[in-house]
């Protein structure tokens, strides 16, 4: 299986990239993980939120196949503990799915399309979070997913 995290704009922070690097490079052991950036859109500023919502969903749309499992990070969506995560990620494994793909949108979350095409929503904490700050804590989760599902000591209960 491959994952792949799509993220709309850049990571200003050189220390929050060396972080997001470091559980990438640490995920690479276990599976075939891609990120794939969408930049941040011109003229943005002259644009309304709902316009900025649906350029930036043609762009996240265009990144996502048919077959693709496509999970919407989402304040919205279903919250699970790290380890309701690591079993959700082994079912998903179990089922022969070939792209798991997650999406953490813009500032102004996602247009309706996206929100049509996703097939799920997770939210990792009823707290809101930088789009910045998201894209470690996501990576982090993941990577603590396969450690608990490898038996590995990181993640303690």
């Amino acid at each position: 299986m491959t994952i792949t995290l799509i993220l709309v704009g850049r990571t200003d922070s050189k220390h929050l990239e060396a972080l997001i690097a470091d559980y990438k490079k640490r995920l690479s052991f276990f599976v075939n993980y891609n990120v794939v950036l969408i930049p941040d859109l011109k003229k943005r500023k002259n644009m309304d939120i709902e316009l900025q919502k649906e350029k930036e969903g043609e762009l996240i749309l265009n990144k996502v196949s048919t077959s693709d499992f496509v999970v919407l990070l989402d304040e919205q969506g279903t919250e699970y503990t790290s380890t309701k995560m690591a079993s959700w990620l082994q079912k998903r494994m179990n089922s022969g799915l070939k792209n798991l793909v997650f999406v953490i949108g813009g500032p102004y979350g996602f247009s309706p399309s996206v929100y049509k095409r996703g097939n799920q929503q997770l939210a990792l904490s009823k707290m809101t979070f930088s789009h910045q700050m998201v894209r470690l804590f996501f990576t982090e989760q993941l990577y603590r997913a396969f450690t608990i599902l490898k038996n590995l000591p990181y993640h303690h209960e």
